[in-house]
């Protein structure tokens, strides 16, 4: 008896995740606190090191497990021995409200704009017939949207469509009639005459997920409503729109430049798993559904996407005039989008939050390391050093040093913790305004250019790998980080040649 409920909670741990996986977590956890305890004086940097390290090996492994369980078993032990607190967890979720206002409401706004999205990337994408155009065409909207939007809410747009693209044709493969439910996340009913073409579309989804996500990137850094962390070193800065954008261009547009060109040599080239081009067949699928949809649409139909396009509008007009938090402006498009379209169920207004909340939890876990790292306060002695150099040498410290640990952290955090720094330097008299300005620059570009290396620096790409929409088109951390890697290099070595030669 004893023996089968050790058993029993031996398989009931992690659930299906590999035995290998489950004995390496549960020795995390042995190893953190004797790190922590009997490490000696370095003890405590050691492990709280080793704890992000670990949190991004579940990260790695997330098609093996989903991260938030043990994630959050690694941070509940490091608040427990004293690693962080309780309320720091809570003043860096806190701090970050917006972000999760961002993910609960506007990711669910998205949900309900789905039919006029579908329909309006199903004529990009038809009438493009080039992969290598295609690509160009998804990297420079997606950039453009994310010099005056969140980069999640443009991502959520961009898995929602990429979604609903392989769901079509998955059905069409499985042969089921659209009035059939279907779960495109099984494969058991596929036929073998469509599996090579699923597989091509497989990979020309992540191709087109990779380039978008980069995009938010190459225009996130430009403007400083792009991405949270540049609104903060604005504040600090006392920089306005115009001015934001100025300081930042030498650095932003030759980066921006260089990344549409890596965009179209990877596609041209067929590197690092791009250059796959959209399968006839699946060409044939999406149209004949574009078409029998058209001709299904009713007078009611139509009017849910006259009533979709101008909450889009409306919503458009709101963040780019930051009327109100990113969050709240989603909870008005789902209002708006739900009040107007008859969706006044429970069930169907919860399947909307569905994909966002997962990754909500996850992020509060990720706050929690992001406070272990604060309270050892781990990335002191490299702020101390590069604060140390001077002239052009500094600059770049600052560029690579902020690249470095927003690639493995938070970019959010990094920043913040980087720009305070140099703030009070300049109240001190330790370096002149110009080198303030510098400095910041550098900041904004460290913690937006080199973190696409991985999904840890940017939300958007985390967002991304985690979402239902990864497991299906087989977009795993390796291989994610695999093709970003070249953007990140010549998007990074861009960066520093600009930082160091046109600041």
């Amino acid at each position: 008896m004893s023996s089968s409920l050790t058993t029993a909670f031996a398989q009931n741990f992690l659930g299906s995740a590999p035995g290998w996986y489950k004995r390496t977590i549960v020795g995390f956890l042995i190893l953190n606190p004797l790190l922590f305890f009997f490490g000696g004086p370095f003890g405590p940097t050691i492990a709280g090191w080793l704890l992000l390290i670990e949190f991004i090996f579940t990260l790695v492994m997330a098609l093996k497990c989903y991260p938030l369980q043990p994630g959050g078993l690694l941070v509940i032990e490091a608040i427990a021995i004293g690693m962080t607190t309780p309320d720091s967890v809570y003043q860096e979720t806190v701090r970050a409200f917006p972000v999760i206002l961002l993910l609960v409401f506007m990711v669910a706004g998205i949900y309900f704009l789905r039919e006029l999205l579908l329909y309006s990337f199903t004529k990009i994408l038809l009438s493009i017939r080039s992969p290598v155009w295609l690509s160009l065409v998804a990297c420079m909207t997606t950039a453009l949207l994310s010099a005056f939007l969140d980069a999640l809410t443009v991502v959520a747009v961009v898995i929602t469509v990429g979604a609903g693209f392989y769901a079509v044709f998955h059905r069409f493969a499985s042969e089921k009639e659209a009035a059939v439910d279907h779960d495109p996340a099984h494969d058991a009913d596929v036929r073998k005459l469509h599996i090579g073409d699923l597989e091509a579309f497989r990979a020309f989804l992540r191709g087109l997920m990779m380039h978008a996500s980069v995009g938010t990137a190459l225009g996130g850094v430009a403007t400083m409503v792009g991405e949270p962390q540049n609104l903060l070193i604005a504040k600090q800065a006392g920089w306005g729109f115009a001015e934001f954008f100025l300081f930042v261009a030498p650095v932003s547009m030759p980066v921006l430049a260089v990344g549409l060109l890596t965009c179209a040599c990877v596609e041209k080239f067929h590197w690092f798993g791009y250059g796959t081009a959209l399968p006839l067949s699946v060409r044939y699928v999406l149209e004949e559904n574009d078409r029998a949809a058209a001709a299904k649409r009713t007078a009611r139909d139509r009017a849910v996407l006259i009533v979709q396009g101008a909450a889009a509008i409306l919503l458009v007009c709101a963040l780019a005039f930051h009327i109100a938090e990113v969050g709240l402006i989603g909870l008005l498009v789902i209002i708006l989008a739900t009040a107007f379209n008859g969706v006044t169920d429970e069930h169907r207004l919860g399947k909307a939050f569905e994909a966002a909340l997962p990754f909500t939890a996850l992020l509060v876990v990720f706050f929690a390391v992001v406070a272990v790292l604060h309270d050892q306060h781990l990335f002191e002695p490299l702020i101390a050093y590069a604060l140390k150099q001077e002239g052009k040498t500094q600059v770049a410290l600052f560029y690579v040093a902020n690249g470095l640990l927003s690639a493995i952290s938070d970019n959010v955090f990094v920043a913040t913790i980087y720009i305070t720094e140099v703030k009070a330097a300049l109240l001190q008299g330790v370096i002149t305004p110009d080198q303030f300005n510098d400095l910041a620059v550098a900041i904004n570009a460290g913690t937006n250019i080199p973190s696409v290396a991985t999904p840890n620096g940017q939300a958007a790409f985390l967002f991304l790998l985690t979402s239902a929409l990864a497991p299906l088109i087989r977009l795993s951390y390796g291989r994610m980080c695999w093709m970003a890697l070249p953007y990140t290099v010549s998007m990074s070595v861009t960066g520093l040649l600009a930082v160091i030669f046109l600041l």
